[in-house]
């Protein structure tokens, strides 16, 4: 079987064997939670509760009018404490609503629609209503996303997970895959579109066979299986992939009349659509070398990291990490503080040992190229890097950064080390700030 690709891009080690066999649990709820009110690409929300107030697990706490936003839920009961800015994983501060978790949890209660009869556009509606947005870490409102200005033919659920230690989606198309496809229904019902693809690496293959266990005999609808390389699961790459068409330089996915979302997404979209449940919860995975009970656990929107990874068992052997990052290991950020929360687009929290990370500061660029070799998005991010290091952003931008996505390649080949990511997010913090 001939396994389809991508052009360029790099192989990883998988380390998915900390996780890929632990099904998913449940953890101790913390006594307080830090919900953000900012957890999206767009308009921040407001928060619609006053301090004081009593809330209940699924209520409403921020939402703004903005087309290009999601409105934030409270994840327990409790009582509002707080509303002002705290610690987000971006390492800035970001206006919150905190809750004081109260003993007694009721559990919430929800309506059972038949999603059979639902139109396209009361699919949106649903969406928006449960602020839902990427939850593979982009984090975009999904019902923007689903009301694109060009017709969609394609919906491909990206399935792929392609970075190391990342097990959540995995056990998510294991267990759920009743959900995740009626879910892909959905989604593809909202922009009418005819094809459904799940874009799944081989390295699933337990995961493979329950899709196409839930999907048999059914038109329209396939399993493509991908190699493993990395950024297998970015958008542009994935859609080349599994139809061959080509996304143009600077434009989205619906230029070819695709759209392109999450397993976790989809199994929201389908809890939103049959039960009206907002997204307040998510699964992500607990692992790395340095974690001492590695695992995927579903988690309340707000709790701390450091709540969550004291649950999971600590750290191993007792030992302070060499570095804790929130997300997977190429995409992720990494963490000076165990206090900031979980947010929608929490895909994992990885525990590093001393001996698992880079131990050099960088050097100049030594014009080996790697990086251009490498980029799955043809660009050069040496030059880029180059001119955002002396400044010069607006030659970076001319060099291609803002099409870059991040995923971390470049930095991964570098033999001077040279932090050309941040560079990159530098680049972009200061074209918006024009």
């Amino acid at each position: 079987m001939t396994l389809k690709t991508f052009n360029r891009g790099v192989d990883l080690p998988h380390y998915k064997e900390y996780s890929e066999e632990k099904g998913i649990t449940t953890i101790a709820l913390p006594k307080e939670v830090v919900i953000p009110l900012v957890q999206h690409i767009g308009a921040p929300c407001k928060a619609v509760v006053s301090v004081g107030d009593k809330v209940k697990t699924g209520q409403k706490i921020g939402d703004s009018e903005a087309f290009v936003s999601a409105p934030i839920f409270a994840s327990v009961d409790g009582t509002v404490t707080a509303i002002e800015p705290r610690p987000s994983f971006t390492g800035d501060n970001v206006e919150s609503v905190v809750i004081e978790v109260s003993e007694k949890q009721e559990e919430p209660t929800w309506s059972d629609e038949d999603i059979s009869t639902m139109s396209g556009e009361e699919i949106k509606q649903a969406i928006r209503g449960a602020g839902i947005v990427g939850m593979g870490g982009a984090a975009f409102p999904t019902s923007v996303k689903l009301s694109p200005p060009k017709p969609i033919d394609v919906i491909i659920i990206n399935a792929s997970e392609c970075e190391p230690f990342l097990t959540c989606d995995h056990r998510v198309m294991v267990e759920m895959a009743e959900e995740l496809v009626l879910g892909a229904k959905l989604i593809a019902r909202a922009v009418d579109a005819q094809q459904i693809i799940f874009g799944v690496e081989t390295n699933k293959p337990d995961g493979i066979e329950a899709i196409k266990a839930q999907i048999e005999g059914e038109e329209g609808i396939e399993v493509i299986i991908t190699d493993v390389k990395y950024p297998q699961g970015a958008e542009k790459q994935l859609i080349y992939a599994t139809t061959g068409r080509e996304v143009p330089p600077g434009k989205l996915p619906l230029e070819v009349g695709v759209v392109v979302q999450n397993v976790g997404t989809a199994v929201a979209v389908y809890e939103a659509c049959r039960y009206g449940k907002p997204l307040y919860e998510r699964v992500l995975t607990v692992s790395g070398d340095a974690a001492a009970n590695p695992g995927n656990v579903k988690v309340p929107i707000g709790t701390t990291i450091g709540h969550v990874i004291e649950e999971c068992g600590g750290f191993k052997d007792g030992k302070e990490p060499g570095k804790v990052v929130m997300g997977g290991p190429m995409t992720g950020f990494a963490q000076t503080r165990l206090d900031v929360p979980v947010v929608k687009g929490t895909s994992g929290i990885l525990l590093f040992s001393e001996e698992m990370l880079v131990k050099s500061e960088h050097m100049p660029c030594v014009r080996c190229a790697r990086c251009v070799d490498h980029c799955p998005m043809y660009l050069y991010p040496n030059s880029i890097s180059s001119n955002a290091e002396r400044g010069f952003y607006d030659a970076a931008v001319e060099w291609g950064a803002m099409d870059c996505f991040e995923c971390g390649i470049c930095v991964y080949v570098c033999p001077s080390n040279r932090p050309i990511v941040q560079l990159v997010r530098e680049t972009k913090k200061a074209q918006a700030a024009k």
